[in-house]
């Protein structure tokens, strides 16, 4: 994987910004020209959209397999945010465990409510949420922005959300397909954290869920990191370019978008859909039938999530096995 082009411990450049971070191998820049997911036959891609679309991709996935379609095998993994936890379990071979999971927590949302805060925020909290749910682009002047407000919001400590992410995953294996993107809330840098980068699973998937002022930006290594959807993108798709089949899971495939939002800009998604397919790679793309965005993060919309995923799958399976086929 490509870094970006910070300064190496021997560039005499390294003494004279104080700013500049040693690189680490986490930060990789956005390129579709690199053809990362080049000799890869299928990739997946488990996007963000908060609890709502954890229990959706989670169902989507577990009916796909009860129709005999099955994802976890692909030769790379992409999580973000949400599809950071799906992604992983999925991976692990943990999709059925806890897809029975979240259906019995979906009949007790004060269960679910404790994984997403989302009431009684502090002013601090309210600023840097705010800050991410109306930013209309990712100008790195912007997600700096949020990131530095993140830094200072009153949130439960860092480690809190890393030890509810362990239970959740209910398993320390880094799957070796999987790639998780996360954000450098100082530098703006987007980050992907994989097996050989020697991060914790846990700490990765909490890092890349680490919603702005809903959640601790998460320490890894040097750096401190928040939500992979700041980035502007939710998907990540840079990271399969050139894979020869590449399945998305997407809150939205932005035909929907008239405003910017969340960093994703009028169009992004349908470039970052049409910057794959330059690549060489077929897309299978799949979004809920409904997406209510002031609900992302409502426990009590997880049953309609879980009914929805599971009847789109069943729709879907057909056309999905002869895709990879």
């Amino acid at each position: 994987m490509a870094e970006t082009d910070a300064p190496s411990p021997t560039d005499p450049e390294a003494d004279t910004d104080p700013d500049a971070i040693p690189p680490d191998g986490l930060a990789v820049a956005v390129d579709f020209a690199a053809g990362r997911g080049a000799g890869l036959d299928l990739g997946v891609s488990c996007g963000g959209g908060g609890v709502f679309f954890v229990a959706w991709q989670v169902a989507y996935l577990h009916e796909m397999a009860d129709q005999g379609v099955e994802l976890a095998a692909a030769d790379r993994l992409v999580g973000t945010s949400a599809g950071s936890i799906v992604a992983s379990v999925l991976g692990a071979g943990h999709l059925r465990r806890f897809f029975k999971e979240v259906s019995l927590l979906s009949k007790v949302p004060k269960l679910l409510g404790a994984l997403a805060p989302a009431g009684d925020l502090h002013p601090s909290q309210l600023r840097a949420r705010d800050a991410f749910a109306l930013a209309a682009d990712n100008d790195p002047d912007t997600i700096r922005s949020i990131g530095h407000a993140a830094l200072a919001a009153q949130t439960p400590a860092a480690s809190v959300m890393a030890r509810n992410v362990g239970v959740i995953l209910g398993s320390r294996t880094f799957p070796a397909s999987l790639h998780v993107s996360c954000v450098d809330t100082f530098t703006g840098e987007r980050c992907v954290v994989t097996r050989t980068t020697k991060v914790p699973i846990a700490r990765t998937v909490a890092a890349s869920s680490a919603v702005p002022g809903l959640f601790a930006p998460q320490p890894l290594g040097d750096r401190r990191c928040m939500d992979g959807g700041v980035s502007g993108s939710g998907t990540h798709l840079d990271l399969l370019a050139g894979a020869r089949r590449v399945v998305v899971l997407a809150l939205s495939d932005g035909s929907d978008v008239t405003t910017g939002m969340m960093t994703s800009a009028v169009g992004s998604t349908e470039a970052e859909f049409d910057a794959l397919r330059g690549s060489g790679s077929e897309l299978f793309v799949r979004t809920p039938d409904a997406v209510d965005v002031a609900q992302l993060m409502d426990p009590a919309a997880v049953p309609d999530a879980i009914a929805m995923g599971r009847r789109q799958a069943a729709a879907d399976a057909a056309s999905l096995r002869t895709f990879l086929a």
